[in-house]
């Protein structure tokens, strides 16, 4: 694609990088075949979007980019500009055992801390490695208390509040996370019933865990409950659902009692038993006799970006806004975001009740996404992190062998379906593009369901439009 001095200088000025007009300003909708495909998708509720030349920053075609939408799990696109920019690209959380007193005769002559550090990718068999590692420092046991401390960011039961009880991509956060602050549910047919087990499954290690239970309930609804009750989780599930065997992840609403109760077993496994473990808000100092570090930032982002986890989201966003010196807590958090943001940009109305997306009340535009993607990306290395997108024909079916090559971050909620990223032409040339589709009327009548009636045909009609979008661009633009 040919761009004119003038045009180009247009795209640099509407991207703020040489003092000109908002952003926003560029080329008309060109009439007919957009809207035919927007009117064959037959979707409802809004659709909006812009494409712009990633090289000068000139807007190609937009449609209702200003309008304010949900991004869904885009909004990982903004958590990570957040994150790199504030920690840095060698960032890594650390998990410490922390000894309060001295070792004598193989015990600690104290207290042994289990302290987090925020780690959103801390799993079984890790914590399983730091068990072996404290047992081969000779500790064979401790004279005083296991503490466990998870208040390297703040606590909350859930990240959003409107989703169903029993999904996994919906648990608890707090600065000590382990499986993603899930639990593993498995159940088999036996004589007189069912076999039910709940542990922390990792690739070698699978330890029971005892600060949650699940039962069996005759009723027909609602697939599960869950209570808090007596320092432990309870979980019932309806029978009539089960079928003969199967397992799924729950998610886990007290992180801090999960991960103590895990690493309890495991330190047990190695010789090294320990009390039962006690939640404190207050980190006491001592010597670090473990640390388990995780990967740098970058790899954590791009594995979140990969298959969207909401808790890696969560713990990346509040440790940057605790690193920040700003609210840190659940919603407070994301508004700190939101202001990071209009800094950066030079305004704009975005508005993030979370870093994950999850939360249905979160709203940027489409031209703001573009930005933030044009302008900040390219420093933070954002088209790296992404994961290549497939197109889509008519049918829903993949695409193959498809010419143009995108890599874009997906974003999904019930009657929600966003896509956002970079795409290249076959000629070479480089755009950047936000596609927000949205039915909040439709998603509201729908509540707290996992699959609600049309749900799946409407996402799988959402992910056809924005491959026909994108292949549109890609023919106008990249010749």
């Amino acid at each position: 694609m040919k761009i004119s001095r003038r045009e180009a200088m247009t795209g640099l000025a509407a991207l703020g990088l040489c003092g000109g007009p908002a952003f926003g300003q560029g080329t008309a909708l060109r009439p007919g075949s957009a809207e035919d495909l927007i009117a064959a998708a037959q979707l409802g509720g809004e659709v909006s979007y812009v494409v712009v030349d990633a090289r000068s920053g000139l807007v190609l075609e937009q449609r209702g980019a200003d309008r304010g939408m949900p991004p869904a799990s885009t909004a990982k696109t903004i958590t990570s500009l957040y994150a790199l920019e504030t920690l840095g690209p060698d960032y890594r959380f650390r998990t410490r055992l922390i000894a309060t007193g001295p070792i004598a005769g193989g015990k600690i002559q104290g207290d042994l801390v289990l302290a987090g550090g925020g780690d959103p990718t801390l799993e079984t068999d890790a914590l399983a490695e730091m068990a072996a590692r404290l047992a081969a420092a000779g500790v064979r046991g401790v004279t005083g208390r296991f503490l466990v401390w998870g208040g390297a960011i703040p606590s909350a039961e859930q990240i959003a509040d409107d989703q169903p009880v029993q999904v996994g991509y919906n648990p608890g956060i707090s600065g000590l996370i382990l499986n993603y602050n899930r639990v593993y549910f498995e159940w088999k047919r036996a004589a007189g019933g069912y076999a039910l087990t709940m542990d922390a499954r990792g690739a070698r290690n699978v330890p029971r865990v005892y600060s949650a239970d699940v039962g069996l309930s005759s009723r027909a609804a609602p697939l599960f409950t869950y209570a808090r009750q007596g320092g432990k989780e309870h979980w019932t599930v309806a029978t009539g659902s089960l079928g003969k065997a199967g397992s799924r992840w729950l998610p886990v609403r007290d992180p801090v009692a999960y991960a103590g109760d895990v690493f309890q077993t495991l330190a047990r496994a190695q010789g090294v038993p320990l009390p039962a473990p006690k939640p404190v808000a207050m980190l006491p100092g001592g010597t670090v006799l473990v640390e388990q570090a995780s990967d740098p930032l970058p790899v954590i982002l791009r594995a979140m970006m990969k298959h969207s986890t909401n808790v890696t989201a969560e713990a990346v966003g509040m440790t940057t806004s605790v690193a920040r010196g700003a609210p840190a807590g659940r919603g407070a958090s994301g508004a700190a975001m939101s202001e990071w943001l209009h800094a950066r940009l030079g305004g704009g109305r975005a508005r993030f009740v979370d870093h994950s997306g999850l939360g249905a009340d979160t709203r940027i535009s489409a031209m703001e996404m573009v930005r933030a993607v044009t302008l900040l990306g390219p420093k933070a290395g954002l088209r790296g992190l992404m994961k290549p997108f497939a197109l889509r024909d008519a049918g829903g079916k993949v695409q193959q062998g498809q010419a143009l090559r995108v890599d874009a971050k997906t974003g999904t909620l019930n009657f929600v379906s966003t896509l956002t990223g970079y795409m290249t032409a076959p000629d070479g040339t480089e755009l950047a593009f936000a596609i927000f589709t949205g039915d909040v009327a439709r998603r509201a009548r729908a509540g707290a369901s996992e699959q609600p009636q049309g749900g799946r045909a409407w996402i799988s009609r959402s992910k056809v439009l924005q491959s026909a979008l994108l292949e549109r661009w890609g023919a106008l633009y990249g010749s």
